[in-house]
């Protein structure tokens, strides 16, 4: 596998006064001492982001296998399925007769339940913000570590102690919980009510109230650490937006992510206590079970309260990432920096007040419903100020096609394509039609999940230097790229015409039914598009592990020529970042094509008269 050059740029690029320092490696290593505080239980900011990033590639994995799995069986439902019996065991049911095997549909339920739990919040969530906000915010903000480095790495525990019990629950006797990712009560609150909604819905909620606690762990030390670690000079106004990006979604994540615990310890007491949160006069194989007075809709309400600010906990990282590699690789300063910050901020505002758009199905006053559908179509606004800014942003710019901008582009083009659709869903009457169709899974996985993705790649390629001294190789990169860009509109385009069509969604077959059994060649081109961009994404698994042992060595510091602070350290920098003094920030993050120079450095002092755009 040969590594061809990654950015042609490296060579260049000059350090300006700062000395090559290939082999200046692990200075502040007093922190640290031997293979398991080092590499393990680690209290080093960068070391814990590379755990965050590894362990949400590998849940990755094991969603989008998933995923492959009921895709299969929408698209080929009279297919044997014997094959996959070795691996998912007596959820693969042979007749035998015939010796023909089919998907179990209590377990099509469970791998659609649980792909969608660990895409949004072990991969989307800890893999995306975990990772970079525990990168960049020291780095970008000139400090040694995060605010508590113990904390920081109890987060990432947390996490994984999360996932070990999500991991559990696949080898149930009873199956994994299969009643929804949103585990809407009655299923995920009555034991009973299905096989999956016993043993695997106690497991499934234990595990993502370890998984609050950790989200919490960070959120407080990215915030505490934006707010008070910032060297000298560093104002929030010459922050990155990287940096803006990560604290309001702390900021988003501190304030509801508790709803969610709340709501499951609520679904708890229902459960195991005889308490009625969410339950009235419910019906078990026609017996009436004594708890009254409940309403399901009552977690709808908290789970979306979460629900939706969540849904930019996923977004804004990619959104700061994105802006940040957009800068770098067109040569140009971010166009509206301070448009860019406000719109960050009011996205994480109206975020909180949009969440009810999720159910204007549900028996909500239609009066309640006009105020969320008005406030849901005015957040496009301030996401469409970002689109309109990054656009004009590569307008006319100096356009570096490696992998990183290419996915960083892919990015803008997912969020304007999947957020236009978003405008029909949040018209409360279209989305009487539209509900719980094909429409809405092609919407939200193409606005949130895909554009997320592109984002968190964007970021992979263009900081893997900084995580691990090495480049990825970037042909490669710009092959996992095309077949992703290309496969996940053929995934989720079609999907579309589904909804429009009334398909809906979660069913495990239709070919029982004459209205929708002729779209069964569209499902099974959706499937094998499916397929081909699982495939592309092992492309950057093996990529990203075999860079990191052989892919080209990074010899300066600051190989693609970047105004921010993360470029100014030792390239294996040690724990404590520098290992000198702290260097000061004198200008904004965004200097290039300036005073005839391609970039100046934030440490750059101002020039007699310059104007600092950061005030």
């Amino acid at each position: 596998m040969a590594n061809i050059d990654v950015t042609h740029e490296e060579h260049s690029v000059h350090d300006h006064g700062h000395h090559d320092d290939f082999h200046d490696e692990h200075h502040g290593d007093k922190y640290q001492s031997g293979f398991i505080t080092t590499y393990i239980f680690s209290m080093d900011h960068k070391m814990i982001a590379k755990q965050f990033l590894i362990t949400g590639m590998f849940w990755a994995i094991i969603g989008g296998l998933m995923s492959l799995v009921f895709r299969l069986q929408l698209g080929f439902p009279e297919s044997d399925m014997a094959w996959l019996q070795p691996i998912l065991r007596g959820w693969i049911v042979v007749d035998p007769a015939t010796g023909i095997g089919t998907l179990d549909p209590e377990f099509y339920y469970a791998l659609v339940t649980m792909h969608g739990t660990i895409l949004v919040f072990f991969v989307l969530t800890a893999g995306l913000s975990g990772t970079f906000s525990n990168l960049l915010i020291p780095l970008q903000l000139g400090a040694r570590d995060m605010a508590s480095p113990f904390l920081n790495m109890l987060s990432y525990w947390f996490f994984f102690l999360a996932g070990l019990v999500m991991f559990a629950s696949l080898f149930l006797s009873t199956g994994p919980f299969s009643g929804g990712w949103t585990a809407y009560p009655p299923l995920s609150a009555l034991p009973q009510a299905s096989s999956g909604s016993g043993a695997g819905m106690t497991l499934w909620t234990v595990s993502l109230v370890l998984f609050v606690v950790s989200v919490l762990l960070g959120g407080i030390n990215y915030i505490t650490t934006v707010l008070n670690l910032r060297t000298k000079g560093m104002n929030m106004w010459r922050m990155p937006l990287t940096i803006w990006a990560f604290f309001v979604t702390a900021i988003l994540g501190l304030l509801s992510f508790p709803v969610l615990a709340s709501a499951f310890f609520l679904i708890m007491f229902d459960r195991g206590l005889g308490t009625s949160f969410y339950l009235s006069e419910i019906f078990v194989g026609g017996q009436a079970l004594d708890q009254v007075g409940g309403s399901p809709i009552l977690y709808q309400h908290l789970f979306w309260f979460l629900g939706h600010p969540e849904v930019y906990i996923i977004i804004l990282p990619a959104m700061g990432l994105v802006s940040e590699v957009l800068a770098v690789h067109c040569r140009k300063p971010i166009f509206g920096y301070r448009a860019m910050v406000y719109s960050i901020l009011a996205i994480g505002f109206l975020s909180f007040i949009v969440w009810a758009h999720h159910m204007f199905m549900s028996g909500v006053n239609p009066f309640i419903s006009n105020f969320f559908v008005i406030f849901t179509l005015i957040i496009a606004v301030p996401s469409a100020v970002k689109v309109f800014n990054w656009i004009t942003t590569m307008w006319g710019g100096n356009i570096r096609f490696n992998a990183a901008s290419l996915f960083a582009i892919g990015f803008v083009s997912m969020f304007i394509s999947g957020g236009l659709t978003g405008i029909f869903l949040g018209n409360s009457a279209i989305d009487i039609q539209l509900h719980d169709t094909y429409f809405v899974v092609a919407h939200f996985h193409i606005v949130m999940g895909i554009a997320a993705f592109f984002g968190m790649f964007a970021g992979v390629y263009h900081w893997y230097p900084k995580m691990f001294g090495r480049f990825m190789n970037d042909t490669l990169g710009k092959i996992h790229f095309w077949i992703t860009f290309a496969g996940a509109y053929l995934i989720f385009w079609p999907m579309h015409y589904l909804g429009m069509a009334g398909v809906p969604r979660r069913y495990y077959s239709f070919t029982t039914f004459d209205a929708f059994a002729h779209f069964e060649a569209m499902n099974q081109f959706i499937t094998v598009a499916a397929i081909v961009v699982f495939g592309a994404q092992l492309l950057l698994v093996v990529n990203f592990f075999y860079s990191m042992f052989f892919g080209r060595e990074q010899k300066t510091r600051n190989p693609y020529g970047a105004t921010t602070l993360e470029w100014t350290t030792p390239i294996h920098a040690g724990h404590g970042n520098w290992p000198g003094a702290i260097p000061h920030i004198h200008r904004w993050a965004y200097d290039y094509g300036k005073d005839g120079k391609e970039f100046i450095p934030q440490t750059t002092p101002l020039a007699e008269g310059e104007k600092d755009e950061g005030h």
